[in-house]
């Protein structure tokens, strides 16, 4: 096994939790081989290390042998993929429904037919319940084999039944794959830019989303059907600013699993986002209550009957729990409970899981907790979290945080009374933006005012020229395109609570006290 294998081994080890570990050495004593107790002395001795190393392996138990360490480790390897396989069974749907699949190959290779397909009866029935195209079409072309080998191709009805499925399962399988194409294309081109920022990008958009899917009867579509097309509808309604369509559509996502409980508990890390999207809607739109309500369904995942919270589920249950928080904070504008409550007791375990999540994911706390700073009137720790946006050394992700990011980051420096370094910032954040496409009214406004401050104005110029920047801004929150700016930052209250000399956080939890429902 190479380095970069026993570095997998390691890894694999690592995310074993206490009762799959106890599992996995029950599951190889039972096997009772003289050589599995090798492998368990393995086991123990890399599960004790804290960094994979093979020399000290070896020093430490003699009895392992260099020249067979490789295949002690490849052994290893597939025996905990094994136990771990078997440890789950019961609580993985598709892991069933394929076990009912081998044990009807193994039957049918011993021409016991009927209790094959038996078994196959069984598969069917699970691969229904969880929604599995995929494997339901593999369970008919075992049907049909087993009718050709056997010479007895059934009655008339039992073949019309099978080409009606196969026919059926096909055209599915084939919608789906153009939703989830489709799908990712939109998510891959948001990941990169954020949301579209003209009306160049929204018609390309519009007539590559309207020109690749097909006529659809939605009433005529199965369940997993139409949780791909809302899936679509979601990503595509978020990514032009449609928000309450997206709102609609993640509506009836939730609903729809919620309505089918077997293909939830099948499908829980599916669930998960769905919620996330429909928790999205919620605070885009300010529906403080209907969103306390979805994030307690979020809170509440461990009470579905049958769930079982793997590491991934664990994990991105984490991010939503953390992300959410946030911004609950931000729709009731208590940012400094925000600090305190977040932050402050749970800084350390936020950073340890932005240690494993995909950069996009990193990204957005990077812009959420720095925005949550700013808020609270903690400016240096806003500028110290966005310079982990403006540093990354990817800077085609997420180009509309990335262009936010500097212009918050001037506005902080201002706040700290830096000028000197808004004058070098005003100019790289000037490049950046053209670099990017997105210099648009709404930054060459505030780039403007920030560009003046040399003259080093007193307080009433000053506060004059906030109430000018204002009245600049205000009518951007009507435009089709400019109004985006305002999702990532709420300028228009930061002004007001210069002009008015008060915390831009009294401010926003005024407007919140009005506009939340």
């Amino acid at each position: 096994m190479s380095k970069g294998k026993s570095k997998t081994l390691f890894d694999l080890i690592k995310s074993l939790d206490k009762n799959e570990k106890r599992y996995f050495k029950r599951f190889m004593l039972s096997e009772g081989q003289q050589e599995d107790r090798k492998v368990l002395l393995l086991f123990d001795l890399i599960n004790t290390q804290p960094e994979f190393d093979e020399d000290k392996l070896l020093q430490e138990e003699p009895s392992l042998k260099p020249s067979q360490l490789s295949n002690l480790k490849a052994y290893l390897y597939e025996k905990i993929l094994q136990s771990i396989r078997q440890f789950h069974l019961a609580k993985m749907g598709d892991v069933q429904i394929r076990e009912q699949i081998d044990f009807a190959q193994l039957l049918f290779s011993k021409r016991l037919y009927q209790q094959g397909l038996s078994c196959l009866r069984k598969a069917k029935k699970l691969a229904i319940a969880n929604g599995n195209l995929e494997l339901q079409l593999e369970i008919i072309k075992l049907e049909k084999r087993i009718l050709l080998f056997t010479n007895s191709h059934g009655t008339t009805s039992q073949v019309d039944e099978i080409i009606r499925e196969t026919s059926q399962i096909t055209g599915q399988i084939n919608n789906i794959n153009v939703f989830s194409n489709l799908a990712i294309r939109l998510n891959s081109l948001y990941t990169r830019i954020g949301y579209i920022r003209n009306e160049q990008e929204y018609l390309k958009v519009k007539d590559y989303f309207h020109t690749t899917i097909p006529p659809i009867e939605e009433e005529k579509l199965s369940s997993i059907e139409k949780i791909y097309l809302y899936r679509l509808y979601v990503g595509y309604y978020f990514f032009i600013q449609e928000f309450e369509n997206g709102y609609t559509a993640a509506q009836r996502l939730v609903a729809l699993y919620e309505s089918m409980p077997l293909l939830l508990q099948g499908n829980i890390e599916s669930y998960l986002q769905a919620l996330n999207s429909l928790l999205i809607a919620q605070n885009k739109l300010y529906k403080y209550a209907e969103f306390v309500e979805t994030n307690q369904k979020l809170h509440s995942i461990d009470l579905i009957p049958s769930v079982h919270i793997n590491e991934s589920i664990r994990i991105r249950l984490l991010k939503y729990y953390y992300v959410h928080e946030i911004n609950q904070y931000f729709m009731t504008g208590d940012f400094s409970k925000g600090i305190e409550v977040i932050m402050n007791g749970h800084e350390k375990q936020i950073l340890q899981l932005m240690d494993v999540l995909d950069k996009h994911s990193v990204l957005i706390f990077y812009y959420k907790i720095a925005c949550l700073y700013f808020g609270a009137g903690q400016f240096r720790n806003a500028v110290r979290w966005m310079g982990g946006i403006i540093n990354i050394p990817n800077a085609d992700m997420r180009e509309d945080l990335q262009c936010f990011a500097r212009i918050i980051t001037l506005i902080a420096h201002f706040e700290l009374d830096n000028r000197d370094v808004i004058k070098y910032y005003i100019r790289s954040t000037y490049r950046f933006l053209l670099m990017k496409e997105d210099l648009h009214l709404f930054q060459k406004y505030i780039l403007g005012f920030l560009k003046k401050l040399h003259d080093d104005p007193d307080e009433e110029e000053l506060t004059r020229r906030f109430v000018e920047l204002r009245n600049q801004l205000l009518p951007l929150l009507n435009s089709e395109y400019e109004k985006r700016a305002f999702l990532y930052f709420d300028m228009i209250s930061w002004l007001e609570s210069k002009i008015e000399k008060r915390s831009v956080q009294a401010i926003i939890q005024e407007k919140a006290a009005l506009r939340l429902i």
